[in-house]
């Protein structure tokens, strides 16, 4: 209710400046809102579910993977000097980070895989078949809610080596090496037709983000840290992710 007060009251005062002229750049909202009156096919609740859907999948679902990098690192300080050092190898201590220098980087993406195969944004995916579908040896009728535990996947023996442990070495040749089972056994963006449009993107801050962090500072967990995942919406700490950082 509060976030769809919010967003009303800014969907508002956009059009407010549209109708008076006074707009100032062009932005998401802005987008959304011009399509609206020109099409008459969206409603203000229609836009409100949209800048839901971008906030939620494209804000908290980075934040929730930066929080729970920079808890691992904290847990795991080698593999956070590795991935410092590769950093200050590539980037130094320049401000403007480089785009092709970004895509360049091994062991930083490394370790935010194996953050996604740990704790992934969404615990579980459903779907829902609008035909009958058959899936190897089973049929599936029209109309059934499909479940795919994503987080049992990703912690199970059977398709990781040591599921449990935080290992990003074993993404070193890539995602299809990484299991016993391939990219079926990756789920952290969904798969196929339906896979989350935005993951690129979502790589690309968080390894920027990440790099960023690692040029300037230090991290350690702060003691009052008590590791409790839980599903709530998203897979998030339960108690937070309080950490102590340091510049360096």
């Amino acid at each position: 209710m509060e976030i769809k007060s919010i967003l009303m009251d800014m969907i508002e005062k956009k059009e407010r400046a549209m109708k008076e002229g006074k707009l100032e750049g062009r932005d998401l909202l802005s987008l959304l809102l011009e399509f609206k009156h020109q099409n008459n096919s969206l409603t203000n609740e229609d836009v409100i579910e949209e800048c839901k859907l971008f906030y939620f999948a494209g804000h908290i679902t980075t934040s929730n993977l930066l929080a729970w990098t920079m808890v691992c690192l904290s847990m795991h300080p080698m593999w956070q000097e590795k991935a410092r050092d590769e950093v200050l190898h590539m980037f130094g201590k320049r401000t403007q980070l480089d785009f092709e220098d970004i895509n360049r980087l091994k062991i930083v993406p490394m370790i935010l895989k194996e953050v996604l195969r740990l704790y992934p944004p969404l615990a579980v995916l459903y779907r829902y078949t609008s035909c009958e579908t058959k899936i190897g040896s089973m049929t599936i009728p029209e109309g059934v809610e499909l479940v795919l535990q994503v987080l049992h996947i990703h912690h199970n023996d059977k398709y990781w080596d040591k599921a449990d442990e935080f290992n990003p070495a074993r993404f070193a040749d890539g995602i299809s090496n990484a299991s016993n089972e391939g990219h079926a056994a990756f789920y952290p963006f969904g798969w196929g037709p339906r896979i989350c449009i935005g993951q690129n993107f979502a790589y690309l801050q968080a390894k920027m983000a990440l790099s960023k962090i690692l040029q300037n500072f230090s991290f350690q967990l702060s003691p009052s840290y008590a590791h409790a995942p839980i599903s709530c919406v998203t897979l998030q700490p339960q108690y937070g992710a309080p950490v102590i950082i340091s510049r360096i």
